[in-house]
């Protein structure tokens, strides 16, 4: 309850999956589906990051998935930078309680706020960068892909780089 967001959520979500997870999936805020069940990346685009996982093998409940916020934002729009604030702190604790080997940011917004503030997701998606203990890249957000489909070609790509560093590295999917 540390922002205004929480006065017209139906359900905060935290997040879902194991909690012993070694790669981590972080998006932004949660959706209308997601407000509705209190489980992160259930809606259209939820069902089509499923998809890549299910193509690659990698099982959704062996890894773990949240978002920068934990309540949904008004008509979807972007995290502001005060919400985001207030929520961070809450994704610290689930960094550190699931300690993953990988951390995979789900789009600009959370690629901008966990890797770097000046994150190009067109041009640095798909790449590995060592941030203190913890390896992350940032990958296009679900639906982003269902804007713009010419970017699911690349997501492609991106997750199989995933699976294969969590494959060279021993990594549970």
């Amino acid at each position: 309850q540390k922002c205004p967001l929480c006065k017209t959520k139906t359900n905060t979500v935290f997040g879902v999956g194991a909690q012993d997870a070694d790669i981590m999936f972080i998006g932004e805020a949660p959706g209308e589906n997601e407000d509705l069940t209190g489980v992160p990346f259930v809606g259209r685009a939820g069902q089509l990051f499923d998809k890549y996982l299910e193509y690659l093998g990698i099982s959704r409940t062996n890894v773990y998935i949240a978002n920068i916020l934990k309540c949904k934002p008004p008509k979807n729009r972007d995290p502001q930078s005060d919400e985001q604030d207030a929520c961070i702190q809450y994704l610290r604790e689930q960094v550190k309680i699931i300690d993953p080997k990988l951390i995979v940011c789900l789009g600009r917004i959370s690629a901008l706020r966990i890797i770097k503030p000046d994150y190009k997701i067109t041009s640095e998606h798909g790449t590995f960068v060592k941030k203190g203990r913890y390896v992350m890249t940032a990958v296009y957000h679900p639906s982003a892909l269902l804007r713009d489909p010419k970017k699911k070609d690349d997501m492609l790509k991106d997750m199989e780089k995933i699976k294969e560093y969590a494959v060279k590295h021993g990594l549970k999917i």
